[in-house]
């Protein structure tokens, strides 16, 4: 038995990279695709959102000289490539997929509508929601966040790679203590680095639950999805 019927699942572009300092590692792309493949299986309707920090950040543009709103069109640019290769990838799984983006550019992918991509994932398509929110100033965990609210999913998952949200970065604090579940609120007071404070509060208000657990390890999407004490839960 599943936890969820619908789901929307967070995926970094830097963990894409695998042990790449940028670009697209085909060992990885396979891995997710595996386990994507194995939850439709399962029948679990999912969408995908993809960040694009392995090829171009917008905020790091600017810090470069870009401009604010051209580099993150840039970065909406690099969501798009990284979709269509995990696309590519699932096609290879034999799992039926979907690119939607939130900026018009047929025949890439079909422009993003909330009645389209329920229809695609009712029909066990991998809906894989790229380009943002088509909007300058709003992160790919933003994005998440809307299109899990839009498509009424049950549940976003944010696959890192890192196995749950701690008290601080357990990357550079020895001394960092896993939480099994938290709520928003209290992500707010503590300053944890989940989301971003506009995503939080999107999952906030609309009641949408979080996982965040680690993706990089195989077999965890599914054990998450089955229920299995893996990751952290952010709720209200």
């Amino acid at each position: 038995m599943t936890k969820y019927k619908r789901i929307l699942l967070k995926l970094s572009g830097e963990s894409l990279a695998g042990s790449r300092p940028y670009g697209i590692d085909e060992v990885r792309l396979r891995e997710y695709a595996v386990q994507i493949a194995e939850i439709v299986g399962m029948g679990i309707q999912t969408g995908i959102v993809i960040g694009g920090g392995n090829i171009f950040r917008g905020l790091g543009g600017v810090a470069k000289g870009f401009d604010r709103v051209g580099g993150d069109q840039m970065g909406m640019l690099a969501t798009v490539i990284n979709s269509l290769a995990l696309s590519s990838a699932l096609t290879t799984e034999g799992v039926k997929s979907t690119v939607l983006t939130a900026i018009r550019m047929e025949p890439v992918g079909e422009y993003y509508n909330k009645r389209l991509a329920i229809e695609r994932m009712q029909q066990a398509h991998v809906v894989i929601m790229a380009g943002g929110t088509g909007n300058p100033f709003f992160t790919t965990d933003t994005a998440a966040c809307l299109r899990a609210v839009e498509t009424e999913a049950d549940v976003i998952l944010k696959g890192t790679r890192v196995d749950g949200v701690y008290t601080a970065d357990p990357e550079k604090d020895l001394t960092a203590t896993k939480f099994g579940e938290i709520t928003f609120d209290e992500v707010y007071a503590r300053n944890l680095k989940v989301m971003d404070l506009t995503a939080i509060t999107l999952c906030r208000d609309n009641c949408l639950p979080l996982v965040v657990f680690d993706m990089d390890t195989a077999g965890n999407l599914k054990k998450v999805l089955c229920g299995e004490n893996i990751g952290t839960i952010v709720h209200n």
